[in-house]
């Protein structure tokens, strides 16, 4: 709704909206919830890229002339431009020469913002800080206005990145390594000529056309010779029931089958005529609304009509995840229509062709659409399904559907199709919840129940896997659903003493691990509510035996579900079950994932000397360290009890829950959720606010030798010996050394930092030929990198006796100073070595508890701090 136009009138004066497509200025009344952050990359008089905050309204923006760096010593200038309506965060393509910024625009990153003060403070001030959630930008940054020069008319800003998790020392690869669209996956080139353009988020000049037709129109002409003339009030196909898979036990063999990957997502029959296009669920709801970038796309199509078989997923570097759809379906932003099937074309039922004749129809169809990343052509592979399974699997993706290559297309559960799963997971109906202690919890866990016939079948509970946002939602839905009596068949008293029932017709999707003896769902985590699906409709999905899965094209009669046990060839370590014991986690050595858990239960005692009670960040590869990998340091919902919860307020004023261990159980239940490296502060949960140990990383340059770094390890120790301060010596499993000082906590972390930053900086102006004391990649060549700054407050640094998620699995090994000087490298140390030393009784830092110092003023003194 427009409210009013002057926060915009310089966007608009600028501007010939009768030569450019830009879309028109206009106000619209700030929305509640998140706001939107986007950059676009802008080849105009020079390349830049625009950085834009939603706020208020109105596009807040900035050109930044070398572009964003993940690299907190880079400060990149950010020149204030004019505010932008929000309608030119939704497009890319080129503005007409001669018109104000004329040249290329690419969508290069968009997500949301969250300010870490007032933003109307922080703009007036001159200092606004923020954490970025993107698909290439995310993490702490922060705009700072400089001083203006004397007549400078132009505002100038810094954008800088903020050293955590996110940032890098190789800033430039953010820039580097990410050179296509976000939202059509097109470079700067296919934009500037036009390629796999779609005419709802193109600016495009065509002076052969009148100003003052409307853009649909232009568009339409553009295009008119390209491809065959169309009836607008064509009438899409009628929608057709989809043909579903049977969930069995393992991959059917053969070339015979075609296996497609399992997508997460939404289900969706598309329904084309001409530049009408209708989106349907599963059950028939026309969701075109919310999809419309889908269907914008296909509307492009070059048909008469079509009926389209795909599924609908969240556009991610991640991946995708049904909770992230969900959260792109809120905030508007990109996702992605995977077509797998083609039921009609031009008038014809297609549906009884084999499936490849109809896929290869289908794929060359999509091929009239140019490159874009809004739909795409679900590729497969034929034959091979077992290994096609084990590659999902390691990619993160849910699993595979295979499907008979020359069967027709029914509609309904059909065992031509086939869906093998990587992960359990399935939907359950609320039939209500526990209330929760916890202030500002709405409830505690939802009861959850499948339907056999018209009797609901009480399946356990789930109470990880809300948001905040979510938690409010539900509690929304669920204020309008209240009654007074169980709709289960039957509760166990203990869940039922306090429940709160409710009307059984919302639909939830839980990922799980198995079933109990009991029937119920175990370690389950909430990923979102269904609303594509009937409650109805919801029954327990019990795999096939796979002596059935042979049988295709023939149904079984249905056995009644089975309650569940272990998975065969699970294992157990302090009690802990380890799932996929036999998963190879490091190549080089042959390490398995019941090989790691194995090696934290031998090694628990010595690390948690140092490791116990910090607050921890994992990185977590759940399909080994060649694949892909993430750095997680906020508890997550779903993870086990034996890693423990505390919440900490961060430097934003939020509070956040973190993750500790405080035994061997916690470091076990860690590798049985895929962690292969452990990072910690250096602090404890008690007594967060003073650290109980220093940390400085010698980190080299690849040109510089590790005779060198032991050099200079040597040199380090001995000058902080000279003001009194023992260290201990660490190999990382990487290129580096650790030089850690232990502490009794007693100084706060400002004045660890600055002591650490006034140590190495010493370093790096006596000897600058040798040393740095910044991040700057340019800087460091032939030099050693003293880090400093994992001695702040929140960093982090690898612990001592933790794996590392490299060839081999090199292990952070604690030395002693005469072992580092006969060391040939710093990832030496694997695991089958730090069994055998633990077993010979080698323990370097075995006196480290006898040592008692501290951070006093007169070591203070001792350094310009």
């Amino acid at each position: 709704m427009a409210v009013r136009n002057e926060p915009l009138s310089e966007y608009n004066r600028r501007r010939d909206f009768t030569k450019t497509r830009e879309p028109r200025g206009s106000m619209v009344r700030a929305h509640a919830g998140k706001k939107r952050f986007l950059v676009q990359k802008h080849e105009a008089t020079r390349l830049h890229y625009d950085f834009r905050l939603e706020w208020r309204g109105v596009l807040k923006s900035w050109a930044v002339t070398r572009g964003p760096s993940l690299n907190p010593e880079d400060k990149r200038l950010a020149v204030q431009t004019e505010d932008h309506p929000l309608a030119y965060g939704d497009f890319e393509g080129t503005i007409p020469k001669g018109q104000y910024g004329g040249g290329t625009v690419m969508l290069w990153d968009t997500g949301w913002w969250e300010p870490d003060d007032d933003p109307d403070e922080g703009l007036k001030e001159g200092k606004l800080t923020f954490r970025l959630h993107g698909s290439r930008m995310n993490g702490g940054w922060a705009l700072v206005r400089m001083r203006p020069r004397e007549g400078e008319k132009r505002e100038n800003w810094l954008l800088v990145k903020e050293a955590d998790e996110a940032a890098s020392d190789d800033g430039e690869s953010l820039i580097r390594e990410n050179i296509t669209s976000v939202r059509t996956g097109r470079t700067m080139n296919e934009i500037a000529e036009g390629k796999g353009e779609k005419r709802a988020h193109v600016w495009h000049s065509d002076k052969s056309v009148a100003a003052n037709l409307k853009a649909g129109a232009i568009a339409e002409n553009e295009k008119a010779q390209k491809r065959p003339a169309r009836k607008p009030s064509a009438k899409p196909p009628a929608f057709r029931p989809p043909q579903l898979a049977t969930l069995v036990t393992k991959a059917p063999a053969g070339d015979g089958w075609l296996n497609e990957a399992k997508f997460d997502g939404y289900r969706l029959i598309c329904a084309v005529a001409g530049g009408n296009v209708r989106c349907y669920t599963r059950n028939g709801l026309d969701w075109t609304e919310k999809f419309s970038a889908v269907a914008s796309a296909l509307a492009e199509l070059d048909c008469k009509s079509a009926l389209i078989d795909g599924e609908v997923v969240a556009l991610s570097d991640a991946g995708s995840k049904f909770s992230a759809l969900q959260k792109a379906l809120r905030t508007g932003a990109g996702t992605r229509l995977y077509a797998f099937d083609l039921v009609e074309l031009d008038g014809k039922d297609l549906s009884r062709e084999p499936l490849v004749e109809r896929k290869e129809k289908l794929r060359a169809l999509l091929e009239s659409l140019g490159p874009m990343a809004t739909v795409q052509y679900s590729e497969h592979v034929r034959g091979s399904g077992e290994h096609v399974l084990a590659a999902m699997c390691r990619a993160g993706l849910e699993g595979i559907i295979a499907k008979e290559a020359n069967a027709p297309y029914r509609g309904g559960r059909t065992r031509s199709w086939l869906k093998v799963k990587c992960t359990r997971r399935q939907e359950f109906v609320i039939g209500g919840y526990t209330p929760s202690s916890k202030k500002g919890r709405p409830f505690a866990s939802l009861l959850l129940g499948t339907f056999e016939g018209e009797k609901l079948v009480y399946r356990g509970g789930v109470g990880t896997g809300f948001s905040g946002e979510t938690m409010d939602e539900l509690a929304a839905a669920f204020a309008k659903r209240k009654r007074r009596t169980s709709p289960f068949e039957t509760v166990p008293r203990e869940r039922s003493r306090e429940a709160v029932w409710l009307t059984p017709d919302l639909v939830a999707e839980v990922d799980f691990t198995e079933f109990t003896a009991d029937g119920h769902v175990r370690h389950g985590s909430f990923e979102g509510l269904r609303e594509d699906k009937e409650a109805k409709a919801v029954k327990l999905e019990t795999p096939k035996p796979a002596d059935a899965e042979a049988q295709t094209g023939k149904s079984k009669s249905s056995a009644k579900p089975s309650k569940a046990s272990r998975a065969e060839g699970d294992a157990d370590v302090l009690g802990i079950r380890i799932s996929h014991p036999d998963r190879i986690l490091f190549k080089g050595q042959g390490i398995t994932k019941i090989d790691l858990a194995r090696y934290y239960g031998v090694v628990a005692d010595r690390m948690l000397a140092f490791a116990a009670d910090h607050p921890v960040s994992l990185v977590r590869c759940p399909q080994g360290g060649e694949r892909q990998c993430f750095f997680q340091k906020h508890a997550s919902d779903g993870f086990p009890d034996e890693i423990r919860e505390v919440p900490i307020r961060e430097a934003s004023g939020d509070t956040e829950n973190y993750m500790y261990v405080h035994d061997a159980k916690g470091l076990v239940a860690a590798v049985q959720m895929g962690t292969l490296e452990f990072h910690i502060w250096g602090a404890t949960i008690n007594r967060l606010e003073k650290p109980d140990r220093l940390v400085f990383d010698l980190d080299p340059d690849p040109s510089v030798d590790f005779a060198t770094v032991k050099k200079a390890a040597a040199t380090l120790r001995d000058e902080l010996a000279g003001i009194g301060l023992k260290t201990v010596a660490m190999v990382t499993g990487g290129k580096g050394v650790h030089v850690i000082v232990p502490l009794r906590p007693h100084a706060e972390w400002d004045e660890a930092k600055r002591f650490a930053k006034a140590v190495a900086q010493g370093f790096a102006e006596r000897d600058p030929d040798h040393f740095v004391a910044t991040m700057s990649k340019a800087k460091r060549k032939g030099r050693i990198f003293i880090d400093w700054l994992r001695n702040d407050r929140g960093a982090t640094a690898i612990a001592p006796y933790s794996t590392r998620a490299r060839e081999g699995g090199p292990v952070a090994t604690p030395v002693a100073w005469e072992e580092l000087a006969e060391l040939d490298a710093a990832d030496t140390f694997l695991i089958p070595e730090m069994i055998e030393r633990i077993e010979a009784g080698t323990d370097p830092w075995q006196e480290i508890g006898k040592v008692s110092q501290s951070l006093t003023k007169k070591i203070l003194g001792t350094v310009a701090v």
